[in-house]
C-alpha cells in the first residue's frame, strides 16, 4: 500500500469536499489537492484504492484500510508491504497481535539503522539473490533485515559524487566573488538546497561579518568523517517484518513492490494523464481518478502479457506501434446513386506483424461493406 496525490488547476475552493490544502509530494502546495491510497497485489496488478481528502495524513489511513479489505475480502494472510511514513507503532502492534496476524513488511528511517548497526555487526551476510545480500536481526519478535544492493550502491554513489562535484564548483564559484555576508549566505543556501543531504559532507567556517569576510574570505573542507560513514551507507537498506520465519528472498522479493508501486504513480501522472484536474464536484473527482484506474488495470494487463510473450518492450512502445493502424471508411460511388461504403482498417507494417505474432493476436476480419443512398451520407 502506498499514497500519493494529486493537485488540481483551479481557484481554491471553501474549506469541504475532497479538494484541501495538505503535503504535497508534488512540490505544490499553493495548489489543493487529493489524496489516493493504493493496493497492488504481489504481480503488481491494482487491487482497490481509495480517494480522500487532499489534507488527509500519512498516518491516518492504514488502519481504515486494513478493516476496509478485510471486510470486503474476508480475512486472509496478507502481506502488506508499505513506505515507512504509513504505519505507527500503535498500528505495527495491531497488526502483530491481530487473529490471524496480518503481516507487514515496511521501510525503516536511517536512523534506526544507525541504532542497530552494533547489532549487525557480528551478523553473517546472506545471499538473497544476485547481488543482493542480506542480514537478519530478530528483536522482541520482529525481524529486521539489512539488505546490501550492489545496483543501488552504484546508483546512490554516483548520485552523491555528481552532487559532491557541482557543490565544490559552486562554492570555489563563490569564493572568487566580491559579495556582502548577507549576499554569501543567500548563495549558500541555494547551493544547500540543490545539494541536499550532500551539503552536510562539506564543513564551511562561515565569516562573523563583512569586516571578517574582507579580511578572511570563507573556507571550506571535505568532512571525512561524514563521507566515510556515508560511503559505508550507501547501497544499504532497512526493512522491517513480523514475518520471522521467512526466507530473506522472499522478503526482499516483496520490498520490490514499493518500487512497483512508485512506478504506478509515475505511469498515472505520466502516460495516462491523470492530471491536469479541473473538477470542481466530488463526484466528478472520484469519476475522472475512476477512468485512470480502470485504464491503469489494462495497462498492467498488457505489461504481464508483453513481459511474458515480448521481453524488452514497454506498454507504451506497444501502443506506439498499434498507433500506426488507422480505421477508414472508403466511399465508392455506384452506377444507380448510391455508394459502396467499405470500412477497412490500414495493413500493418513487417514490424507490426511481428509484433501482433509475437503477443499472440490476431487482427479481426475486415468489416462488410455497406450499401448507402446519398441522403444518409449527408446526414
Amino acid at each position: 500500500m502506498s499514497l500519493f496525490s494529486t493537485y488540481f488547476e483551479c481557484d481554491p475552493p471553501e474549506e469541504e469536499g475532497l479538494r484541501r490544502y495538505g503535503y504535497s509530494r508534488d512540490k505544490r502546495p499553493d495548489c489543493v489537492q487529493v489524496v489516493i491510497a493504493l493496493i497492488i497485489t504481489p504481480e503488481g496488478f491494482p487491487l482497490a484504492y481509495e480517494v480522500m481528502p487532499g489534507n488527509t495524513s500519512d498516518k491516518t489511513t492504514l488502519a481504515d484500510f486494513l478493516k476496509k479489505i478485510e471486510a470486503h475480502y474476508g480475512k486472509s494472510e496478507r502481506v502488506w508491504v508499505m513506505d515507512r511514513g504509513i504505519p505507527t507503532e500503535e498500528t505495527l502492534e495491531q497488526m502483530r497481535q491481530s487473529d490471524p496476524p496480518v503481516f507487514y513488511l515496511v521501510g525503516t528511517p536511517r536512523g534506526r539503522l544507525t541504532a542497530l548497526e552494533k547489532a549487525f555487526l557480528g551478523k553473517p551476510w546472506e545471499h538473497a539473490r544476485e547481488s543482493v545480500s542480506v542480514k537478519l536481526l530478530t528483536p522482541q519478535g520482529e525481524l529486521y533485515i539489512l539488505a546490501k544492493s550492489e545496483g543501488r550502491l552504484h546508483k546512490e554513489r554516483a548520485i552523491r559524487r555528481r552532487k559532491l562535484k557541482r557543490l565544490w564548483k559552486r562554492l570555489q564559484e563563490l569564493q572568487q566573488q566580491k559579495l556582502t555576508r548577507d549576499q554569501l549566505l543567500v548563495k549558500l543556501g541555494a547551493a544547500k538546497k540543490e545539494a541536499g543531504r550532500t551539503y552536510f559532507l562539506v564543513e564551511l567556517r562561515l565569516p562573523q561579518d563583512d569586516e571578517d569576510l574582507k579580511a578572511n574570505g570563507f573556507r571550506f573542507k571535505l568532512h571525512k568523517d561524514k563521507l566515510c560513514k556515508a560511503r559505508r551507507g550507501e547501497g544499504h537498506y532497512l526493512l522491517r517484518s513480523n514475518l520471522t520465519q521467512s526466507d530473506p528472498a522472499r522478503l526482499w522479493h516483496y520490498s520490490i513492490q514499493l518500487t512497483e508501486i512508485e512506478q504506478v504513480f509515475k505511469e498515472l501522472k505520466g502516460d495516462l494523464a491523470i492530471r491536469p484536474i479541473y473538477h470542481q464536484l466530488d463526484e466528478r473527482i472520484e469519476a475522472h481518478i475512476f477512468v485512470a484506474f480502470v485504464a491503469y488495470c489494462l495497462q498492467v494487463t498488457l505489461k504481464q502479457r508483453v513481459r511474458a510473450l515480448a521481453p524488452g518492450l514497454t506498454p507504451r512502445a506497444v501502443l506506439d506501434k498499434f498507433a500506426a493502424v488507422h480505421m477508414v471508411d472508403v466511399h465508392l460511388p455506384t452506377t444507380d446513386g448510391r455508394y459502396l461504403v467499405l470500412p477497412r482498417y490500414t495493413q500493418p507494417e513487417k514490424d507490426l506483424q511481428l509484433l501482433l505474432k509475437q503477443l499472440q493476436l490476431e487482427l479481426p476480419t475486415q468489416p462488410s461493406p455497406k450499401i448507402k443512398s446519398c441522403t444518409s451520407l449527408t446526414k
